[in-house]
Order: structure tokens, then sequence, then C-alpha cells
């Protein structure tokens, strides 16, 4: 007899986790170099290591792997957004935010290809969740700065266009690493470039967002 419930899925083993795993990072790996129209199943497999019947055991098609990566990108790349306190120092909050996307930038630089990949394209894959969940966290946040500036916290400014200038200017480190790189050349292209770009977008941001007297 049947309860009308849903059938819970069954708990995959340590080893299936570890395929799905070992797949998804090759996966990254294609999908950011390539592109999503780029990338094939077969060229996944192979950087998987493992047969294309294998590997469809896990996943049956391009799209439901590339939609696991977009999300587990976009889960990423909000956590810094989430954690903005809105009974924290609004400068201190902002300060850290710009941090916490410099440091993604630097250490998840083929995530931030991938959503750039998309984006390009149009988003025709995840606009549901740009949408959605994107905007939702957005427009909270935006409130969150509004309520700063009505308190006289911070300077008064557009809080969407700053939280979009936030990201286009930390994310230009990650997409475009390559130029920076380049440009800055051997004595200030090293590791080091990370920290000199957080301490220049702390000043044009957090001097800028300073109350006026």
């Amino acid at each position: 007899m049947t309860t009308g419930m849903d059938t819970p899925a069954p708990r995959r083993t340590r080893i299936q986790q570890e395929k799905r795993e070992l797949i998804l990072e090759a996966a990254l790996e294609v999908f950011s170099t390539n592109g999503f129209r780029g990338s094939t199943i077969d060229q996944i497999a192979e950087a998987a290591g493992m047969s294309k019947p294998n590997l469809l055991y896990y996943f049956r098609r391009k799209e439901d792997i590339h939609e696991t990566l977009m999300q587990r990108l976009l889960d990423t790349w909000l956590a810094p957004l989430r954690e903005l306190d809105d009974i924290g120092d609004p400068l201190t909050e902002l300060r850290s935010y710009i941090r916490r996307k410099l440091e993604m930038a630097r250490d998840f630089p083929r995530e931030s290809r991938l959503f750039a990949n998309e984006i390009l394209q149009g988003a025709p894959r995840i606009m549901p969740m740009l949408e959605g969940e994107l905007k939702t966290l957005v427009d909270e946040k935006a409130a969150v700065i509004k309520g700063w500036m009505r308190a006289g916290k911070i300077a008064h400014t557009d809080p969407w266009h700053l939280i979009f200038s936030i990201w286009a200017t930390t994310q230009h480190y990650a997409d475009f690493d390559v130029q920076v790189r380049a440009v800055l050349g051997p004595n200030r292209g090293g590791d080091g470039r990370f920290e000199d770009a957080a301490r220049f977008l702390e000043q044009l941001f957090i001097d800028g967002l300073k109350p006026k007297t």
C-alpha cells in the first residue's frame, strides 16, 4: 500500500559520492575552458579518467552536470553577501565583503569563468536562479544598505549599483587575471597583486562611502 509520500532518494555510498565529485571536478575544468556549448560528455569522461557509460551512470546528461555545478557556484558566490550583517559597522562589513570577493577571485578562477561564460550567453540555463535566489538576496542586502544610509552611517548612493560595482571590480581579478599579471609585470604580478587590489578597492569604496561631514 502506498502512502502518497515521496520515496526518499537512496543515500549514496562513499565511493559513489567520490565518483560524483571526480566528475564534477573534471566538468568544471572542461566547462570553464570550453564553455557549455563547446564541451561534451566524452571530454568530461576523459578528464575524469572514466568511461562514458560509467559517467552516465551518475549523470544522465551534460545539462545535469552543468546545473549541479552552477547551483554549487551560486551558493559559494553568494555566501559573502549573505554574511553582510545589518547590525555590524557598515564600513567594516563592506570592507570584509570586498576582501571575501577578492579571495574568491583568487581561489576560484575556474568557477568565475564558468559563471561569466553562462552570463555572456544570456544565462539560458540559470535564469531561474538569477531571478529567484540571487535577486531575493540582493534586494534583501540592498535594503540593509539603505538602512545604513537612512541612519547616516554611510553616504547616500544606489545600493544595487554599489553591489554590482563590487562584483565587477573584484571578479575582474579572476576573469582577466592573465591580463592583470601581464600588465603588472613580474615585479608586481605575483601573489601580492591581490593584496594590492584589496587595499586599492577598500580605499575606492570605503572612502567614497564615508558620511559627508
